[in-house]
């Protein structure tokens, strides 16, 4: 499995409207310019985490975007699954119940139930609230 931009795009989008939002809606040009992101790519992700339901968005001279819930009610899963579609590591478990004809006698089926149980127990387990314990910790140790 391997995350795309868009995905690892979206998560840096949405931590530094964590951070920030305190300060009122955050602007597009600040993340782009502070996460050294192309502000087009990044209107296109937010329209994504827009309809989603992930973010706020009002336009205007104090527009911007702001989280709907607090930082902690937010997964790294959950927005990943928005901008990857699926995170499953086969074609046959994008879709439940599994439509593939093998899989009642697959013998590698239950290896990929279990890296897809690994990968979603560990995102599901790792908030935008501890991302941000992290980015801080890691900002009051460098020289």
């Amino acid at each position: 499995m391997k995350i795309s931009t868009k995905g690892r795009y979206a998560l840096r989008m949405m931590l530094d409207i964590a951070v920030h939002q305190g300060e009122g809606y955050v602007a597009l040009k600040d993340t782009a310019q502070r996460e050294e992101i192309s502000k087009k790519y990044l209107e296109q992700i937010a329209l994504q985490l827009t309809q989603a339901g992930l973010l706020r968005a009002v336009r205007g001279h104090q527009g911007g975007y702001r989280l709907l819930k607090a930082p902690q009610e937010y997964t790294v899963y959950q927005i990943l699954c928005v901008t990857e579609g699926s995170l499953a590591p086969v074609a046959c478990l994008e879709h439940a119940p599994n439509a593939c004809p093998r899989s009642g006698q697959c013998p590698t089926l239950p290896l990929w139930q279990g890296l897809e149980d690994v990968v979603r127990g560990y995102l599901s387990g790792v908030t935008l609230r501890e991302l941000m314990l992290k980015d801080t910790k890691a900002q009051s140790t460098d020289c």
